[in-house]
């Protein structure tokens, strides 16, 4: 296919066969299969393309709560989802003595938000999605070297030489930066090994170091694992340090000498024994151990013509805050009612008005997880804005926190075109615009002329 940008054509749907936007998506995080899951119930064209040659999920914890429950009901993945998750109704942060500073507790969310809070590692959530998805529409070893796109759709190049024609390119891929994480997950333990896998409640605890400039936390799952991660925050100088892994993906390679340099921090494990990150590093897995450069930040530019940016690709998170994953969840959500909604036979204006649309939807609740994200991140650092941080959290009320917690947890979006799910939370979600989005009917459509 040829793409020309100045391509003039009048856009008849009167004559025209009904024909829904072939989107292709390039990358198959979760964000991209998330997509992916939706479009194909929307029954709308959808190809996936990975460039990596097999998904290998790496061993994060995540913590996926009431923002993300309405999508995996109105999918119908719920109770499999919270069979493979373990409820978590706190967060524990302590310091390098194992001893426990405060708490921030989740109780009650059910009843406030409609669903409660679970830790699955990556693994198992990617695997879920990816389920849900027919595997001819994912291609792995899909390097992305250039792509056109104009009034008469897009074309992608691959590396093997192979193309991709579509009418709508999502770029979900994300972009590598900038703070230093290692992340890792055992092999299932025994309760001798660590007690605290026999607690019905995930434990997830956050360690502050007292003198270096690390945080790491452990979380139990319910595959009896333990899911474990590092985070270096880098200055100036060691992040120039770390320029030559600023484009690498994740790996195991570039892990071994961080491992080294952690190995001897501690760790709580629920019983007497004095356990280290070096105790869950021996029963890890090596490709379930891997070090990732990260950073925090909102793009400006999320769109352009036929080409529009999700997840990490437009805004990044630190790990420490975990909201990363959801919020790609988030993106892909409102990106396919917004797809969806699209007349039959778009043409680059009206696709790249509801890209506008999708930002202006997106980019408030995306600030909000930033400026939370960032008060975590800077809760577990060693700055004194950080001790005041931790003072603060450790002395608000409890009444205090829930008024802060409904800034995040009233955005419990929906699928516009599946069957909208009960949400019986007593504290009512924030409106949703895309929710109001309608399928097109091909006889609703009249005759539109269009100068490209």
């Amino acid at each position: 296919m040829e793409i020309n940008p100045a391509v003039t054509f009048k856009h008849d749907r009167t004559v025209m066969f009904a024909k829904r936007p072939k989107v292709l998506i390039v990358g198959a995080g979760l964000g991209g299969l998330t997509l992916g899951m939706l479009l194909h119930k929307a029954d709308i064209p959808f190809e996936i393309y990975e460039r990596v040659f097999e998904a290998k999920p790496f061993g994060a914890a995540m913590f996926f709560n009431c923002t993300t429950a309405n999508l995996f009901k109105q999918c119908g993945i719920y109770d499999e989802f919270v069979a493979l998750g373990k409820y978590i109704s706190a967060i524990k942060v302590c310091n390098e003595d194992r001893e426990l500073e405060f708490s921030m507790d989740f109780e009650g969310h059910d009843d406030m938000y409609g669903a409660n809070g679970y830790i699955l590692s990556r693994p198992q959530i990617y695997e879920l999605l990816l389920r849900q998805i027919p595997r001819e529409h994912i291609h792995f070893g899909k390097k992305v070297l250039t792509m056109d796109q104009g009034g008469n759709g897009v074309l992608v190049r691959f590396s093997d030489g192979t193309e991709a024609e579509g009418d709508i390119l999502v770029g979900a891929d994300g972009a590598y930066s900038a703070v230093l994480c290692l992340v890792g997950q055992t092999n299932p333990l025994t309760l001798d090994e660590f007690p605290d896998l026999a607690l019905e409640k995930s434990q997830l605890i956050n360690f502050i170091g007292t003198d270096k400039m690390y945080s790491w936390s452990t979380s139990t799952t319910a595959q009896n694992t333990i899911c474990w991660d590092c985070t270096l925050f880098l200055n100036e100088e060691t992040s120039k340090d770390n320029d030559a892994f600023r484009n690498s993906e994740w790996g195991q390679e570039a892990a071994q000498a961080m491992c080294e340099d952690i190995k001897d921090f501690p760790v709580i494990s629920g019983g007497d024994k004095i356990l280290t990150i070096q105790d869950l590093i021996d029963r890890s897995p090596k490709e379930l151990i891997s070090k990732v450069m990260l950073e925090e930040k909102i793009f400006k530019t999320w769109y352009n013509c036929r080409t529009v940016l999700m997840g990490d690709a437009c805004h990044k998170f630190n790990p420490a805050g975990g909201v990363g994953g959801s919020n790609a969840m988030h993106d892909a959500i409102v990106l396919a009612n917004r797809i969806n909604g699209l007349p039959f036979h778009p043409v680059s204006k009206e696709i790249e008005a509801a890209f506008k649309a999708y930002k202006k939807e997106r980019i408030e609740w995306v600030g909000r997880a930033f400026d939370n994200s960032r008060a975590f991140v800077t809760m577990v650092g060693q700055s004194p804005s950080s001790r005041i941080t931790r003072y603060i959290l450790k002395h608000t009320p409890p009444w205090a926190m829930r008024r802060l917690e409904r800034r995040q947890f009233t955005h419990r979006p929906q699928v516009s075109f599946l069957p909208l799910a009960e949400d019986n939370g007593t504290v009512k979600t924030a409106p949703q615009p895309s929710l109001a989005i309608k399928t097109p009917v091909e006889a609703e459509n009249p005759t539109v002329t269009q100068i490209v």
